[in-house]
Order: structure tokens, then C-alpha cells, then sequence
């Protein structure tokens, strides 16, 4: 199988873990798309380079949130955006008012949290372990679980003051 092959069938297998990152790290639909196509073209420039010492999904994972987080610093020159609790609620396929709410709510407070916090969160969103969460960021396994510690008490203080 060619090495065109095999990237084209990952990214097609993984394709909704890129999304999801992409959608936590924009704010409009038209910069997911751009955001999404950046990152599927850093993962190709970086594919030979994947050593097998994890799991592709954490290889991606990284990738994707240093893309992401790189697309963020340049996107802060240039700040008109949509929302990213409206974008989501969009596409999201539940009709419950009050699911929609609480989402709309809890994305409002991600938004104001700093480019490495909420990577950490939209990880631990993703069922990721600490243990993972270092591997994917760098970080060692303790700071995260302290760092997470912080930033879910911050949401709830702030969740449960709006």
C-alpha cells in the first residue's frame, strides 16, 4: 500500500478527533475548514517523521493542537469572528433546549480560558488520561492533573456566578 494510501485512510479514520480540535480552537466555520486543512497538511509534512513511540492518535493529537495553537496566535491580528458555542450548536444533532443551553454555556467559559487550558479541558472532554494528556502536550503527567484541577474549579466558579 503507498504512503499516500495510508495517510488518506487515517486521516479518513481520525478525520472527526481533527475536527473536534479544530472546533475548539476557531471560532467560525470558514476558519475550521482553513484550520483543519493546515493541520491534515502538517500531519503529511510530519508523517514520515512519526516514530511509532505512540499511538497515532496521540501523534495527531499533538500536531494538530500545536497547528492549532500556532492558527490561534495568527488569527488574534485579525479578530472578527463568530462565536464558538453558535458554530457548535449548529452542528449539533440534539434538539434538547436545555443540552443546547448548558453547551452554549459551558463553551461561553472555554472561550475566555488561555490557548494551553483549554487544550487540557477539550483532552480531558475527550476521555483522554493524564497520562496521555502529558504525552500529547509535553507536559509532565502531574502538572496536568494539577493544572485540570484549576481549570475546572475556575469553570465552576465562573459557570456558577453567570
Amino acid at each position: 500500500m503507498s504512503k499516500e494510501t495510508v495517510f488518506t485512510d487515517l486521516i479518513r479514520e481520525h478525520q472527526a478527533l481533527l475536527y473536534k480540535v479544530t472546533s475548539v480552537y476557531t471560532d467560525s466555520k470558514l476558519d475550521q475548514e482553513d484550520l483543519f486543512q493546515e493541520v491534515v497538511y502538517q500531519l503529511w509534512k510530519y508523517f514520515d517523521s512519526f516514530r511509532q513511540d505512540s499511538k497515532i492518535t496521540t501523534w495527531m493529537y499533538r500536531v494538530a493542537m500545536n497547528t492549532a495553537i500556532t492558527h490561534l496566535k495568527k488569527k488574534k491580528r485579525r479578530p472578527d469572528v463568530q462565536p464558538i458555542a453558535e458554530v457548535l450548536i449548529k452542528q449539533s444533532d440534539s434538539k434538547d433546549e436545555v443540552y443546547e443551553e448548558r453547551l452554549r454555556l459551558l463553551y461561553k467559559h472555554l472561550h475566555h480560558l488561555n490557548t494551553l487550558d483549554k487544550g487540557l479541558i477539550f483532552l480531558v472532554l475527550e476521555g483522554k488520561s493524564y497520562n496521555e494528556i502529558a504525552q500529547i502536550t509535553g507536559l509532565q503527567a502531574s502538572n496536568v492533573g494539577t493544572r485540570i484541577s484549576r481549570i475546572k474549579k475556575k469553570l465552576k466558579t465562573n459557570m456558577t456566578n453567570s
